[in-house]
């Protein structure tokens, strides 16, 4: 994994670049010396680290943009960072660059429950916007089982997802408005508390766009009222298949779940030694199914998933009856990660997207791999959307593993591809698939792709060596070129 050479002319000039910085956020904004930017070497994609030249910790969008400013002027290089969860090196620093860290932008500004939206700085954590409306009966919709700690900012940054992103959508279905800077300092609003902003969709396009754009200083998103019921139900299967053919069919009968997660059973038996969440140990696959709504309905729709869970050979069904417990099936699934981390000294978590009816052969190929690769895999899924979180488990002490994880990891995400999905559900590119979008794109694809971004950032100042595999100078990718007055896009990948 490779990233642009630093630039020794702009390393040379470091402490001049200090002191000019300590000029717009004076006080304790500026972080320099090596003890202090020793957390920011890396965000949750713990294998890969890299000190950053300086970090910088504004507290309003007027610093943000004068920072932007003075570093487009002078050709620096900007890396944003919202809590450092993201599992792609979103956030990874440059040894000649500013890491922009975003974690002062901590307040909720503002509650508006007649539009049911709520203005936020990006610093606010997600599950902090359902803490602060929950009193009124209100909730955030997207759930990534980071929540507790992710920032909202990084959740644009990336279109985040979660549990319960089958029926109620990612980040970009429940955001409203945002606030931007960019690299030259000019700070944009757009949307606001209404649907269907009116022009072109480019809340749509910072949405997602890993950084690479603009720096978000404020957001808006839509709060939803929290269903009158919803409860869960566990279902163990014997295999994967019949798992994965309950998924299509439950799909296919015209119900949308609240959420739709699937376990093989080494994620069951770590996130049970680690939870007690009284999932089912001897099952090969587990189904955790949730039905939100009226109290009559969730009945009906219970009784509809256990038909089709039993007549796709479910050996299990458990169907939650209390808020407590539901939480508690819930609360086994979001630790899945931390519960893997206890029985492997490393684990890489992937993120790739494949069509539901291709998950049972997306396991078989994953089995075959790990014998391949020598290395153990536990897999954990958004099973109702295919949105795939294989989690690697290798040694990176031991000589060998940790390349060998990444191998693994890299075959997973080309057979996502090979199957019709994608290469990331909602990690984003970051440095960890960057080399692997020729996979998916073509160079036609990326060069269009690459325009926008010089729309945006003539310079490629802002988070340079992400998701690209070889960056172009804007001067060299000229203007798309226009026939007919059409832009002749390649085809794109159908799935």
């Amino acid at each position: 994994m490779l990233m642009p050479r630093p630039d020794q002319s702009v390393i040379a000039r470091r402490d001049e670049i200090v002191a000019r910085l300590s000029a717009i956020v004076p006080g304790e904004g500026v972080i320099a010396d090596e003890t202090g930017m020793r957390v920011y070497e890396s965000d949750a994609l713990s294998v890969y680290r890299q000190m950053p030249m300086i970090v910088v910790l504004p507290e309003t969008t007027e610093q943000v943009a004068a920072i932007l400013r003075y570093c487009s002027d002078h050709g620096i290089k900007v890396v944003p960072r919202g809590a450092g969860t993201s599992l792609s090196g979103g956030a990874l620093p440059l040894a000649d660059g500013v890491l922009l860290g975003l974690g002062k932008f901590n307040r909720i500004l503002e509650i508006d429950y007649d539009n049911r939206a709520v203005v936020t700085q990006p610093g606010v954590t997600n599950l902090g916007i359902t803490h602060a409306v929950e009193d009124a009966g209100f909730y955030y919709a997207p759930d990534p089982s980071s929540q507790i700690a992710c920032s909202i900012g990084g959740n644009v940054a990336e279109n985040s997802g979660g549990v319960h992103c089958l029926k109620y959508g990612l980040t970009t279905n429940n955001l409203l408005g945002l606030t931007f800077v960019t690299i030259e300092g000019e700070v944009i609003t757009l949307g606001g508390k209404h649907f269907d902003s009116e022009g072109y969709d480019l809340m749509g396009l910072m949405t997602g766009s890993e950084g690479l754009l603009g720096v978000v200083t404020e957001v808006t998103v839509r709060i939803l009222r929290k269903p009158s019921t919803a409860r869960a139900v566990l279902v163990g299967f014997p295999s994967s298949e019949g798992a994965g053919a309950c998924v299509a069919g439950v799909i296919g009968a015209g119900i949308i779940p609240g959420g739709m997660e699937m376990m093989d059973n080494p994620a069951i038996n770590a996130t049970e030694d680690f939870v007690q969440a009284g999932y089912p140990r001897d099952a090969a696959a587990l189904l955790i199914v949730e039905l939100d709504g009226p109290g009559v309905e969730v009945d009906h729709l219970i009784g509809r998933v256990r038909e089709i869970a039993e007549a796709n050979g479910a050996t299990s069904v458990r169907v939650s009856e209390s808020e407590a417990e539901r939480d508690r099936f819930w609360a086994g699934r979001k630790a899945a990660f931390p519960a893997v981390g206890r029985i492997a000294p490393d684990y890489m978590c992937m993120d790739g997207t494949i069509p539901r009816r291709m998950l049972p052969e997306m396991l078989r190929r994953m089995s075959q791999m790990s014998r391949h690769h020598g290395l153990a895999v536990a897999n954990v899924f958004h099973a109702g959307d295919g949105n795939l979180h294989p989690l690697i488990l290798f040694d990176a002490n031991q000589s060998g593993q940790l390349e060998a994880a990444e191998a693994f990891g890299a075959d997973i995400l080309k057979a996502c591809v090979e199957l019709g999905g994608v290469l990331t559900g909602e990690h984003g590119v970051g440095v960890e698939k960057r080399d692997l979008m020729g996979e998916m794109f073509t160079d036609v694809d990326l060069d269009h792709q690459q325009r926008v971004k010089c729309a945006f950032d003539p310079d490629g100042l802002l988070n340079p060596g992400k998701v690209f595999p070889q960056l172009r100078r804007c001067a060299e990718l000229g203007r798309m070129q226009v026939h007919r007055g059409q832009i002749p896009f390649p085809d794109i990948p159908r799935f």
